[in-house]
């Protein structure tokens, strides 16, 4: 028998990979250049518009300056020293605790309107309008508004008259009255803002995980307690840090339909006054920097004592 012969494949013979060329070193630079680029302007604008002003502050905090001489008298930590042994001007600070308690009311009333028109109810694109609205009116026209709306005679004492309530109180005349009623002013206004970061939060939740918690006989509560509010959990605790900054450093209602009086001025108004009205620059450039170390300091207290740890909700 005539024997056949077996063809043995060869293995194909691969290229060596040619050295992989490199971009010439104008191209690469450009490369290395266009973030930058694009984060000149930017960064040019924070320079100048607010770090810049801040390096300016704490250099005038350790001089006499009036703000309107050119003469800036070295006075070392006087300024600093007058702050802290002055208790009249640390005492606007306990003007800050109306303001924190309506943080608190407005953060729950945003959390429960926007859980609430999470879920698919009959206008709720409307209530969203009309909750986020506030936000968007200036606060000087808030101010005149709502000065109008508690005055003598003025749209609350004519609403409560319809009920057959009436009323002689000056709601601005007193400490507390006043207070309270520009707490709830800031609640009405910044509420909006709460609710619109709460809403986008909760919608980003995977929708699956409902579903599944209805397949499991999970009611409304069950969802908001397991799903929503862990998923939630970084956007409440920057809602927190941001009210609580806030409630420190509150300016344009009160100065608008008070101007500071009736016990209702704040920091910020004091700090203000002392630059404007007294020609004290220096000292309210120190008081300027004692609050925004005192937000600092919150703030990291806040962080160190609820982290911002990564949800995961699988």
């Amino acid at each position: 028998m005539p024997q056949t012969t077996e063809k043995v494949a060869r293995p194909a013979v691969v290229a060596p990979p040619s050295p992989r060329t490199r971009a010439p070193r104008r191209v690469r630079l450009r490369g290395m250049a266009t973030p930058w680029l694009f984060l000149a302007a930017p960064l040019a604008l924070l320079i100048v518009f607010t770090y810049a002003p801040v390096a300016n502050m704490l250099a005038y905090s350790f001089t006499d300056w009036d703000g309107v001489g050119p003469e800036l008298n070295y006075t070392g930590a006087d300024n600093y020293v007058e702050i802290f042994t002055r208790p009249e001007l640390f005492r606007v600070f306990f003007v800050s605790a109306y303001y924190l308690a309506a943080s608190a009311v407005q953060i729950a009333a945003a959390l429960y309107f926007a859980t609430i028109l999470s879920f698919n109810i009959r206008f709720r694109n409307f209530f969203k309008g009309v909750l986020f609205f506030p936000y968007l009116i200036n606060g000087v026209a808030i101010g005149f508004v709502f000065l109008y709306f508690f005055q003598d005679g003025g749209t609350l004492d004519s609403v409560l008259a319809l009920f057959g309530y009436e009323s002689d109180r000056a709601w601005l005349g007193t400490s507390t009255s006043a207070n309270i009623s520009l707490a709830g002013v800031s609640v009405w206004r910044y509420m909006g803002l709460n609710f619109v970061l709460f809403l986008g939060a909760i919608q980003s939740i995977p929708g699956e995980l409902y579903e599944a918690a209805e397949l499991d006989g999970a009611n409304r509560w069950h969802q908001f307690r397991y799903i929503i509010a862990p998923g939630i959990k970084p956007v409440l605790s920057l809602s927190v840090i941001l009210s609580i900054s806030g409630s420190l450093s509150v300016f344009e209602i009160p100065y608008i339909m008070t101007g500071g009086a009736t016990g209702t001025e704040t920091f910020v108004i004091q700090t203000v006054d002392l630059a404007f009205r007294f020609n004290k620059t220096g000292l309210a450039s120190a008081a300027a920097v004692v609050l925004l170390l005192i937000i600092l300091a919150v703030t990291w207290v806040q962080r160190r004592l609820v982290p911002d740890d990564k949800v995961d909700l699988t």
